[in-house]
C-alpha cells in the first residue's frame, strides 16, 4: 500500500509512519511546518478539496492524524470553531481521498466517543463541545468518503511515548510536578491509556484490513494514584500519592468553569461537568494487555 500520512511529524503520525515501513508499505508524509521526514507542506486545515487532490493521487489510503487542544480556552460561542478545527477538514480530506478513489482511511479520534456510546446518560455530546465535534467528525467524514472508502476511527485515551522532541501535549506539567518536592495527591477514577506505538500497530492493522469500525485504543487501565505514581518512579522521585477529596476536586473544577464564564470564554471539555469525567473509571474493554513502561520512560525520563 501507499498510504498518506496527515500530521506525520507529529506524535502518534511519526510512529504510524515507523510502522508503515517496517511492514513494507509506502508513505507520503504533510505537516503544517518543515521537520525531518515531511515531505509536504500544507495546513490542512484550510486545504481545499481542490489543494488536497493532487496529494492523495496515487496513494490506496490516508490517515488523518492531527489534534486540536480541547482543554484551551475560546471566546464564545466555540462551537463554530471546534466545527473548523474538527470536522471540516476531515469532510474535504475524504472528500477529495474518494474523488480520487483511495480505498481506506484511518482517523485518530477521542475515547470520549466510545463513553458517549457506551453511556448515553452521560449526555457528553450536549455537554461537551469537543465530544459533540468529535462525533461529527466521525459520521461526516464517514459520509464524504461514501460506501466504497471505508473510514476507521480509532478512539484514542491518554498516549504516552515519544518522537523526537515530540511529547502529549500535557505531559509538561506532570513532569514538573513528578519532578517537584510538591505533595502528589489525586482524586478517585482513573483512564484508559496506550502508547503511541501501540495505536500505530493499530493503525496500521486498521488500514491493512480496510476497515471501517470505531476501534477504542487501550493498552493499560491506570487509575490516576496509578498513573501519577508510574510517573514519579519514571523520573526518579517515586513517593506516595495522597488522596484528594472528591468534594475539592470537584469545587476547584466548577470554580474554574465559572471564572471561564466570567470572563466570555469556554473550553471543549466544560470544566462545569469536567469533575463527572474526572472523577469516573474512564477505562476500556479489552485491553491490549501490552505494557506502558517504555512508553512511560520515553514520556518522563529519569
Amino acid at each position: 500500500m501507499r498510504i498518506l500520512v496527515v500530521g506525520g511529524s507529529g506524535l502518534i503520525g511519526a510512529h504510524v509512519v515507523d510502522v508503515l515501513r517496517e511492514r513494507g508499505h509506502a508513505t507520503t508524509t504533510v505537516a503544517r511546518t518543515a521537520q525531518p521526514g515531511v515531505d509536504h507542506l500544507l495546513d490542512v486545515g484550510s486545504a481545499s478539496i481542490e489543494q488536497l487532490r493532487p496529494l492523495l493521487a496515487g496513494h490506496d489510503g490516508v490517515v488523518y492524524a492531527t489534534r486540536t487542544d480541547e482543554q484551551r480556552p475560546l471566546p464564545k460561542p466555540i462551537y463554530p470553531q471546534f466545527r473548523r478545527d474538527n470536522v471540516e477538514p476531515v469532510v474535504r480530506l475524504f472528500t477529495a481521498a474518494r474523488l480520487e478513489g483511495l480505498t481506506r482511511g484511518v482517523v485518530m479520534g477521542s475515547y470520549y466517543t466510545y463513553f458517549d456510546r457506551r453511556h448515553p446518560q452521560w449526555r457528553l455530546a450536549e455537554r461537551h463541545t469537543y465530544v459533540r465535534c468529535r462525533v461529527e467528525q466521525a459520521r461526516e467524514g464517514r459520509a464524504a468518503a461514501g460506501p466504497d472508502l471505508p473510514v476507521a476511527v480509532l478512539e484514542l485515551p491518554f498516549v504516552f511515548g515519544r518522537s523526537g522532541d515530540r511529547l502529549p501535549n500535557w505531559a509538561g506539567p506532570l513532569d514538573r510536578w513528578a519532578r517537584s518536592r510538591t505533595p502528589l495527591v489525586a482524586p478517585t477514577g482513573g483512564s484508559a491509556a496506550a502508547s503511541a506505538r501501540s495505536v500505530a500497530a493499530t493503525t496500521v492493522d486498521a488500514l491493512e484490513q480496510a476497515s471501517g469500525a470505531d476501534i477504542p485504543v487501550a493498552d493499560e487501565n491506570l487509575t490516576w494514584h496509578d498513573m501519577l505514581g508510574r510517573i514519579a518512579e519514571a523520573v526518579g522521585r517515586p513517593r506516595r500519592v495522597g488522596r484528594l477529596p472528591t468534594g475539592a476536586a470537584k469545587a476547584a473544577l466548577r470554580l474554574g468553569g465559572a471564572a471561564q464564564g466570567l470572563g466570555g470564554k469556554e473550553s471543549g471539555i466544560n470544566p462545569t461537568h469536567l469533575a463527572d469525567l474526572l472523577l469516573a473509571e474512564l477505562f476500556v474493554e479489552p485491553t491490549t494487555g501490552r505494557s506502558l513502561d517504555s512508553a512511560l520512560r520515553e514520556t518522563f525520563p529519569a
